[in-house]
Formats: C-alpha cells, sequence, structure tokens
C-alpha cells in the first residue's frame, strides 16, 4: 500500500539512503581487508615457523598497523570530499546572494533538461527557491546535500573497526588449533569468511552473489598460497 508520499513500503525513500548502503559496503570491504592481509601475514611467518610467539607478534602488528592504515586513508579522504563539499555549497550560496536571478534562470534550464516544459520548469524553480533556494541548487546542480556532510572522524572509526573485526578471525584461526592444523585451519576459516563477505557485498549492490564470492575466494587463496609458498621458501633457504 502506497502512503501519502506516494511510496511504497519496501522502497526506501529517505534521502540519505545511498549515504547508508555506502557505509555498509565499506564495513564489509574493511573487513574483507582486515581478512586477507592478517591471514596473509601470520601464514607467511608459519611457514618460517611453527611457534606461536612470532605468529602472534606478526599478527597482532599486521592488526595494529592496517587498522591505523585504514582509519588514516579514510579520515584524508574524507576530510577532503567534506572540505570539497563545504567549498561548493558557499560558491552556491555567494552565487544565490550576487545573483539571484541568473541562478533562478539556471535552475529553470536544469529542469527543461530533465524533461520538463518551459512552463512547469519555471514554476518547479520558482517554488523550489521559494522554499529553499541553495538545497534547490545544490540538489540539481550538484547532487549534495547542505544537511548531510561526511564526517571524516565517523569514516575513520568505522574503518579502523570493520578492519579489525575481518582481522580478528585469521588471528584466531592460527593460533587456536594445534601446530599441524594451523595451516589449513586457517585457510578454511579465511575462504569461508571470504565467501560471506563477497555475498554480503553482492547483495548490498545488487550484483551476483556466486561471482563476487568466487572473486573473493580465488583471490584470497591465491594470496594465502603466495605468502605460505614465499615463507617456506626462505625458511627452507636457511635465510631466516
Amino acid at each position: 500500500m502506497s502512503n501519502l508520499f506516494g511510496s511504497h513500503d519496501n522502497e526506501p525513500h529517505t534521502s540519505n539512503i545511498a549515504g547508508r548502503l555506502n557505509w555498509l559496503r565499506a564495513g564489509v570491504l574493511g573487513a574483507n581487508d582486515g581478512i586477507v592481509s592478517v591471514a596473509a601475514t601470520v601464514v607467511g611467518v608459519a611457514g618460517v615457523t611453527n611457534s606461536p610467539t612470532p605468529i602472534l607478534v606478526a599478527g597482532v602488528a599486521a592488526v595494529v598497523g592496517g587498522a591505523v592504515s585504514m582509519a588514516l586513508g579514510e579520515y584524508v579522504s574524507v576530510s577532503s570530499q567534506r572540505d570539497s563539499q563545504r567549498a561548493l555549497i558557499e560558491k552556491e550560496r555567494l552565487e544565490l546572494a550576487t545573483d539571484p536571478d541568473g541562478e533562478l534562470a539556471e535552475l529553470t534550464g536544469l529542469y527543461r533538461a530533465k524533461g520538463l516544459s518551459t512552463a512547469t520548469a519555471e514554476q518547479v524553480a520558482l517554488e523550489l527557491t521559494a522554499h529553499d533556494a541553495l538545497s534547490a541548487h545544490l540538489s540539481a546542480e550538484l547532487n549534495i546535500s547542505q544537511h548531510e556532510e561526511a564526517n571524516p572522524w565517523q569514516a575513520a572509526y568505522a574503518s579502523a573497526a570493520a578492519f579489525t573485526v575481518g582481522a580478528i578471525l585469521p588471528l584466531l584461526a592460527i593460533l587456536l588449533p594445534p601446530a599441524e592444523w594451523r595451516i589449513p585451519m586457517t585457510f578454511l576459516a579465511v575462504l569461508l569468511a571470504l565467501a560471506l563477505t563477497g555475498t554480503l557485498s553482492a547483495a548490498i549492490g545488487g550484483s551476483s552473489k556466486t561471482t563476487s564470492a568466487t572473486r573473493l575466494v580465488i583471490g584470497g587463496a591465491l594470496a594465502l598460497a603466495a605468502t605460505y609458498g614465499i615463507g617456506t621458501a626462505l625458511g627452507a633457504s636457511g635465510v631466516i
């Protein structure tokens, strides 16, 4: 049944739904990065030694270093995005203050380009300008909202948390089992987790779950095999 706004109950029409989906997708991808990078580190060390101490030290270092790196990268990226957004908002606000007629004509033209007749486009532009000129121009011209500013700290915390959650799995998988089961259990746990994150990522993005999961599983298996092979070769060569 449609509500009074004409939308259906199963169709989200909130203004920040795309942002929420992006955050969810970023969380899944962050967890995936934690799984693969930490798993590759610990199996590489395990290829050299069965001693749990160096494996634990390398694993913890990979978790901490990776989480900090992810957080810093997200903070810098989102801060730049926020600064650009603020600059665009201020530019639009200045243009509205100095040339309101020109901005009204521009907004009318934008709606005409969307397929509205000249009369309808003029009426829409007039009504939106009277209601909130700045929001109308930001939405029509730039597809941004002055009320949905990106938060770099939130992005940093979320990225670090997602990475850490994903990274804990391979760390536990290689430390808890007996020595002879460490590598097989880590491979199994990591590949199952990658299949899950691939499925979730595809579900969020609306793409093929099988294709997404298969790509991640194959990529993760190659990464684990490569690092374990290198670690084993270095250990056998006597270099380490």
